[in-house]
């Protein structure tokens, strides 16, 4: 069971408990959660998970493990431009930490291929670079306890280096 204040992923969102309450209506525990970067926004979730939707923040040892591993993680090739959608959406939303950079690092290949052929950015790619980007760096900012921003230049830098 997870406590007050503590950080946990529900979906794919970072969110904190901010207090355990007992429905009254059917006497169920439920954790209330808030988005970390939605704090308007007020989640209701049993405590029991039976659905599997509540899941532990990756730890400070598994971050830096996977910000290591980012230069052998292969973004995805011959993608068809028919199924590429289709193809980040279940990366998005069924896959791991690593599933995450795949589709980081993709469509960031593929918007850098346009701008260098001096063609417009596809809008579907930046969208899920966009996606991917905020589901991995705002779980890896609270494991590191970075911010958002200082999360994605570390672990540009990081990268560089490991590359270099």
């Amino acid at each position: 069971m997870y406590k007050e204040n503590e950080y946990v992923v529900y979906k794919k969102d970072v969110c904190k408990i901010k207090e355990i309450r007992k429905n009254k209506m059917n006497g169920m525990d439920y954790y209330i959660l808030v988005p970390i970067d939605d704090e308007s926004l007020i989640i209701d979730v049993p405590v029991e998970n039976k659905m599997g939707y509540l899941r532990s923040i990756i730890s400070k040892e598994e971050s830096n493990k996977l910000i290591n591993n980012i230069p052998n993680i292969e973004p995805l090739k011959n993608i068809d431009d028919k199924y590429v959608e289709k193809t980040y959406k279940d990366l998005l939303y069924n896959g791991t930490h690593e599933d995450l950079i795949k589709i980081i690092k993709t469509t960031y290949l593929r918007n850098n291929n346009r701008i260098v052929n001096n063609k417009k950015i596809s809008e579907k790619d930046n969208d899920y670079f966009i996606k991917a980007e905020k589901y991995l760096y705002n779980e890896i900012s609270i494991s590191l306890n970075m911010s958002f921003d200082e999360t994605k230049n570390y672990i540009i830098k990081k990268v560089q280096e490991l590359t270099k």
